[in-house]
């Protein structure tokens, strides 16, 4: 082994632990790679740099604006309808009818792109078949697998086996070279899945009552009936006549407001201005148990009297006024969502907008350009930040200045921590005063000490008195709250949450979704779309407290409440897949014609050789957005551009394996482990290797380091390579033993209420007939 086989050899080692590790994205990953292979002369710069100019790359972000035109256009939902529509209500017929449609618009759409086209249909056929949808979405992820491995386009490990070949100097492949035996393993997938994969996919009860009332949705489903309870509001609360937001219900008891049950008229799916009435119900859904202690628990002592705002000034403390410039990094979010205080280290007291002071609710008021500041800290870091470049302006303040702009002489008072509070133990943070109940903590009287830049860790104990902001009707909120009425009586009727107006849906992260990680709260779900979320699936298990701050993933399903009418404005947003037809964004049929022309003059061009794939795919897309078929931004939505950049960090280390050697030595221990199985032991111990690593990596990452692997065997073996990489090709796109094996695997998992478990009992009998036929058919197209 040479130094430089070495270093590439631990360059892939550590690829792979911090890819199997999770903690870094996979495409910051690959330009590390990228940088790593450049720095150590492993590759020269123009290597390292031509991933992003490699045909397989401009083919692979081509195609996925193709695929997205022909999905924009209602061709591949018309055609899925279609076939379906033929199948009939056999669960056999329907999987069969499932898995060949995915697999068909597999053959040139981004399969990905097709189980998210798909995915509504499959539902709604599950409900109006009073079937299970667990029965048909591992179908419907499995056969768009499959059906990539019928073209070359098909999936990106396809292009990027084609690609190593072709750096390599040897015979690539054509664009329908991969159709026999795509074909023949697409229909046997097929078989597979009706004549044993049926019989092991899981027939849950849950699941069933997708197709029946709203009352077995949320009893059986989510079983979010376990969650909910009544709270009455009685005469003369201090919430009569706050909207829904200012009463923080949510907010403070995380509880979600489902109706307001009335005398006259119930109000389902309340909004956030709502205003309550003595006598309401509110039907809710959280864990009553934060209710109990919150009423009876002790809390906070609070003073009657006010404090004058001199207190919040010391030696070491100032108040000051800063104006958000114009190009600030602050504008248009949230003090929460910027991290105001952990990356500034002050408070803000209040802001001001067009003039007009706000002093509640500051953590969810979004910043504008122009808007005064009201902020308190440490005179070290007040100065630190003075020059920042996030404001215009920057001035001290002083007493009678700060009661002139911002009156906050009605709003500083002292709080102080009874013994066996329930926020004795928490952090500042954790105890969510300033969020759940707009009482902002400007400093903390304990052990004989004063701190007026209290710490966000600083940990709340008995007896500490707190010097705080607070509007006084936010304390009049904070006594209704404790006054609510907890209603343990039975619960009204279920279908009652449903109406003409009013019902309940899934919903999914859509594939090109930019919210993976982001909270409800962050995304002002509800304020913006006028929904509820109920209820997350993920794991196999349903979630239903503390929605607002559950960090949502990529296969969440959600189960929301509100308006139907709202339900269709999310289905036209790009981050959600609705999972019912009807609230579909509303295809552009007309272009459908001129999409199949566009792709008709793309597949010519190609087979009969007037244009190498790359070009053919980068002229293609170009015609789709020239011919209005989707639009530019529409396009640029559709590209996966972490896999773009992904493959294009990974293609260098694809050239290190072969010009170092080290794909040779590998081939050689992998002959001499299967070498005396003979040429088809060595394609099968290839196949497994290669299957086996798809199941913890992107199969874009293993195409890159198996092929050259896999062209050093066989030429070692003195035998034509095609064989060889077509095995890698079918392997690698075998992702069908977990849910993070692939992305049209996690886009199912939640819809489908899967486990981990059903993905391997499923999908090991498929990966095994995958592998003996794979032997036999594959040396009968490309001899060995």
């Amino acid at each position: 082994m040479t130094p430089e086989i070495a270093q590439v050899l631990i360059i892939v080692g550590g690829a792979l632990l911090l890819l199997i590790s999770d903690r870094i994205r996979v495409d910051v990953i690959a330009l590390m790679v990228l940088g790593t292979l450049a720095i150590t002369g492993l590759v020269t710069p123009t290597e390292a740099l031509s991933g992003f100019s490699s045909p397989a790359v401009i083919t692979v972000w081509a195609v996925f604006i193709m695929s997205g035109a022909l999905a924009r256009s209602g061709i591949a939902n018309k055609i899925g309808r279609q076939v379906l529509r033929v199948a009939g209500n056999g669960e056999a017929r329907l999987i069969a009818a499932i898995m060949l449609s995915a697999g068909l618009m597999s053959a040139f759409l981004n399969n990905v792109g097709v189980v998210a086209i798909m995915l509504p249909v499959v539902m709604d056929i599950a409900r109006r078949t009073r079937r299970s949808p667990s029965k048909f979405l591992i179908p419907l992820a499995y056969g768009s697998l499959l059906g990539g491995l019928t073209t070359l386009i098909g999936t990106p490990a396809n292009i990027l086996v084609n690609e190593v070949l072709s750096d390599a100097g040897l015979p690539t492949f054509n664009l329908f070279d991969f159709t026999p035996v795509g074909l023949i393993l697409l229909v046997t997938g097929i078989l597979v899945l009706i004549l044993v994969g049926r019989h092991l996919l899981p027939d849950r009860n849950l699941h069933k009552s997708l197709a029946q009332s709203p009352q077995e949705l949320l009893e059986d489903v989510y079983d979010v009936e376990q969650r909910l309870f009544l709270l009455g509001l009685p005469e003369g609360s201090p919430l009569s006549g706050k909207s829904l937001a200012e009463s923080r219900v949510g907010a403070a008891l995380g509880l979600q407001v489902i109706a307001i049950l009335r005398e006259a008229e119930s109000v389902l799916s309340p909004m956030a201005g709502t205003a309550l009435q003595d006598g309401d119900r509110l039907l809710v859904e959280g864990r009553i148990e934060s209710v109990v202690v919150f009423q009876h628990q002790s809390f906070l002592d609070i003073s009657r009297d006010t404090l004058d705002v001199g207190q919040l000034f010391s030696a070491e403390t100032s108040l000051c006024e800063v104006t958000l410039a114009s190009d600030s990094n602050l504008t248009g979010r949230t003090l929460m969502e910027s991290g105001f205080r952990e990356r500034f280290g002050v408070n803000v007291l209040a802001i001001k907008h067009d003039e007009l002071a706000q002093r509640t609710n500051l953590q969810g008021k979004k910043l504008f350009a122009g808007d005064a500041l009201l902020i308190q800290g440490l005179n070290e870091r007040l100065e630190k930040i003075r020059n920042s470049p996030e404001w215009s302006s920057f001035g001290y303040l002083d007493v009678d200045e700060v009661n002139e702009r911002y009156k906050l002489f009605e709003r500083v008072r002292m709080m102080s921590v009874p013994e066996g509070s329930s926020l004795s133990g928490k952090t500042l943070a954790e105890s969510r005063l300033a969020d759940a109940f707009g009482i902002c903590v400007l400093g903390i009287h304990y052990k004989d000490r004063t701190d007026l830049t209290p710490d966000v860790e600083h940990i709340i104990q008995d007896g500490d008195q707190l010097l705080v902001e607070v509007w006084p009707e936010d304390l009049k909120v904070l006594q209704g709250l404790k006054g609510l009425e907890v209603m343990r009586g039975e619960l009204p009727d279920m279908r009652t949450l449903q109406s003409d107006q009013i019902g309940l849906c899934e919903v999914v992260l859509s594939p090109h979704s930019t919210l993976d990680g982001k909270t409800l709260r962050e995304l002002h779900f509800r304020e913006k779309y006028g929904l509820s979320a109920l209820a997350v699936w993920r794991g196999g298990r349903p979630y239903r407290s503390q929605l607002r701050d559950m960090q949502l993933r990529f296969g969440d399903a959600l189960l929301l409440h509100g308006s139907r009418d709202k339900f269709k404005v999310l289905g036209a947003e790009p981050d959600f897949l609705v999972l019912t037809e009807e609230a579909q964004q509303a295809p552009r049929t007309e272009k459908a014609p001129l999409a199949l022309l566009i792709l008709f003059a793309f597949i010519v061009s190609v087979v009969l050789g007037f244009l190498p794939i790359a070009l053919a795919a980068i002229i293609g897309a170009t015609a789709m957005v020239l011919t209005g078929v989707l639009s530019m931004d529409e396009a640029y939505r559709h590209i996966d551009w972490k896999s773009v950049f992904l493959i294009a960090g990974m293609l260098p280390l694809g050239i290190a394996l072969q010009q170092t050697g080290a794909a040779e030595f590998v081939a050689e221990g992998l002959l001499g482990a299967a070498g005396k199985l003979g040429t088809y032991g060595i394609m099968g111990g290839l196949f497994l290797l290669t299957a086996l690593t798809s199941q913890i990596l992107p199969n874009a990452v293993v195409a890159v380091l198996m092929a050259p692997i896999a062209i050093s065997a066989s030429l070692e073996l003195g035998i034509s390579p095609l064989p060889f990489t077509m095995i890698v090709a079918i392997s690698a796109s075998s992702s069908f033993l977990t849910p993070a094996a692939h992305p049209t695997n996690s886009l199912i998992m939640g819809p489908g209420g899967y486990r981990v478990t059903d993905f391997i009992k499923v999908g090991l009998p498929l990966i095994i007939v995958i592998l003996l036929l794979s032997l036999f058919i594959v040396p009968v197209f490309w001899p060995l």
